[in-house]
């Protein structure tokens, strides 16, 4: 076994043949950290990529308020930084190891300077990359019709103060909406909507009834916002 075989753990490099590990391994610079050290800071200019070698890395974020969100905790094979590669700009968040750790950095001009001599590497990082992508994607719409939800039970809810009727099967919204109107009022697609109260009818939140709309459970339409 190679002295660089630890690559073939990191998810961009795992299908390259160990000829071209070797060429990595040669430029790639191996730094330790300890266990609440900082790796790079939010706003630094961005030089390098980074991989976890050993150890975790939290990636975070501060807002304007001074609070920290934690975006991702990052393991061994994770990369990180990523999205400075070829582009450069500055680093879009915090990398703090949680614990001790080692980290693989490759500084972007050498990358660079490597996949212009080796094209079976430049394939690796654009399937790569292409991949990360299209998860990223799926975590935007994820996390967009979570938005709906919460907003939608909003609107429900609003409803079901200013005009909700009380009946023994529950607060009934003679709404009088189409689910195009109602799509317009919480700002989403009527597709989203439409799956959103299906949802909500199926786990028995509501119930619905051409254009009225029975709450059931109140309580858990709160939980949604």
């Amino acid at each position: 076994m190679g002295n660089f075989d630890y690559l073939k753990k990191v998810p961009y490099f795992n299908e390259l043949e160990d000829k071209s590990l070797e060429e990595i391994h040669k430029i790639l610079i191996i730094k330790s950290f300890k266990k609440g050290s900082i790796i790079f800071m939010e706003g630094e200019k961005g030089e390098a990529i980074y991989f976890v070698k050993s150890g975790k890395v939290k990636i975070s974020k501060t807002s304007s308020v001074g609070k920290e969100h934690i975006i991702k905790i990052m393991e061994e094979g994770d990369i990180f930084a990523e999205s400075v590669l070829f582009v450069g700009g500055e680093y879009p968040a915090t990398a703090e190891a949680i614990e001790d750790s080692e980290v693989i950095m490759l500084k972007n001009q050498d990358i660079e300077n490597l996949i212009l001599k080796n094209s079976k590497i430049a394939l690796s990082i654009i399937k790569l990359m292409a991949k990360r992508l299209k998860n990223v994607a799926v975590i935007i719409e994820n996390l967009a019709l979570r938005d709906s939800i919460g907003r939608t039970a909003s609107v429900l809810l609003t409803f079901a103060k200013e005009r909700g009727i009380n009946t023994k099967e529950g607060i009934l919204l003679n709404l009088n909406l189409n689910r195009q109107d109602l799509a317009n009022i919480v700002g989403t697609s009527r597709e989203n909507v439409t799956r959103i109260l299906s949802q909500m009818d199926k786990e028995g939140i509501i119930h619905l009834d051409r254009q009225k709309i029975i709450i059931k459970d109140i309580e858990r339409l709160k939980e949604m916002l």
